[in-house]
């Protein structure tokens, strides 16, 4: 049996990786691979990270691109592959235009949908935008849905959008966190070295602005602080982040390889950031996450008391940042976040859903038809 098994994003494969290996394991599967390359290089990374070598890459990124014209393409490109692969398992993840369109492709054509980490809700289509509107979509034409926590799991059942076989798994970004090879991160002799990730469209402009003049002010104030900032490569955050954040303190690099940033992660004292991945990957490695948002779709770090929520709000951001870097025992409070997303078998559950659903597996524990 034939599962294509879709992705874009970095996002995406980090947390594919694990399911793609875990169905590779299972006898009477051909898993193959679709790279859309909705971000190239970003995916390129991951890709030779894990050794994931795509089966048919489509090639469609482009500069300047917005998320509908991605959309077209993917579906324009994933028809006719679809048509000749004939899969009989299509396998997205997460909230992309790429797992939104390739989901939209199978579906029209009658492939079953299965997706991972479903039932994640900000419940407001315009944050985060269009991520909120893609999962939800998603969610509904799928046949299974693999909810990552007993929150998400919840969302699919008052919505009922259980599809026909609903599992909870856990998240399998811990699953990649357990495989991927540590890299390097340079030594500086700031003790207190805090990971900065900004990127979402809801903070462009005016409130991207006031967030960097906030960390201006507090590495002028904080004499050991270093904010390590890899910078997203869309246009306009590069620019902005070039002309207001130049001091000697304020690190700003390229995109870096998954384990050159797990290496930073690990040695930040905390995390600032608005990506969701990130929330995830900060409390599975017990780091504090300041989450420059208006909202989460993933509450349970802010629930655990991992994070804390501080809207698009310069003051808020001032104020916890230097709560943490002087306050050892807040820090450590707030540190107790490992285990939140499961056990690190979250991709085995997967495959085991997906090989029942299809007859060539046994009815797993966690089964709700």
């Amino acid at each position: 049996m034939r599962i294509l098994v879709v992705m874009g994003t970095r996002p995406e494969a980090i947390k594919l990786a694990p399911v793609v290996a875990a169905l590779r394991r299972r006898k009477g599967f051909r898993t193959l691979i679709c790279a859309t390359a909705q971000h190239r290089e970003l995916l390129d990374q991951v890709l030779r990270l894990f050794r994931l070598k795509p089966d048919f890459d489509l090639d469609l990124m482009r500069p300047g691109q917005t998320p509908d014209a991605v959309a077209k393409r993917v579906v324009a490109s994933l028809g006719p592959l679809l048509a000749r692969v004939k899969p009989d398992m299509v396998v997205v993840q997460g909230d992309t235009t790429t797992a939104a369109a390739a989901a939209l492709s199978a579906a029209e054509r009658g492939i079953p949908v299965a997706h991972v980490e479903a039932g994640l809700r900000s419940f407001d289509f315009k944050d985060p935008f269009p991520e909120e509107l893609n999962r939800v979509f998603i969610d509904t034409i799928s046949s299974l849905v693999f909810p990552p926590t007993p929150k998400a799991k919840l969302n699919l059942f008052r919505e009922k959008l259980n599809g026909r076989l609903s599992l909870m798994t856990g998240n399998t970004v811990v699953d990649a966190l357990k495989s991927a090879e540590g890299g390097q991160a340079p030594k500086h002799v700031n003790p207190q070295e805090v990971l900065v990730t900004l990127h979402r469209r809801e903070i462009h402009g005016k409130p991207l602005k006031r967030i960097y003049t906030s960390l201006l002010g507090l590495v002028k104030r904080h004499e050991d602080l270093l904010f390590v900032y890899p910078v997203h490569p869309n246009p306009l955050i590069l620019k902005t982040a070039k002309r207001m954040l130049r001091h000697s303190r304020i690190r700003l690099l390229p995109p870096l390889s998954y384990p050159d940033f797990l290496a930073h992660l690990k040695r930040s004292l905390f995390v600032v950031t608005d990506s969701g991945g990130v929330q995830e990957e900060a409390v599975c490695l017990g780091k504090p996450v300041l989450v420059v948002r208006e909202i989460t779709e993933r509450p349970e770090v802010l629930a655990s008391g991992a994070g804390r929520l501080l809207g698009l709000n310069p003051a808020r951001l001032e104020r916890w940042t230097t709560r943490l870097l002087t306050d050892p025992a807040l820090r450590r409070k707030m540190s107790h976040g490992r285990g939140l997303y499961g056990d690190g078998r979250a991709a085995e559950r997967v495959a085991a859903g997906i090989a029942h659903w299809l007859g060539r597996g046994p009815r797993p524990k966690e089964w709700r038809a």
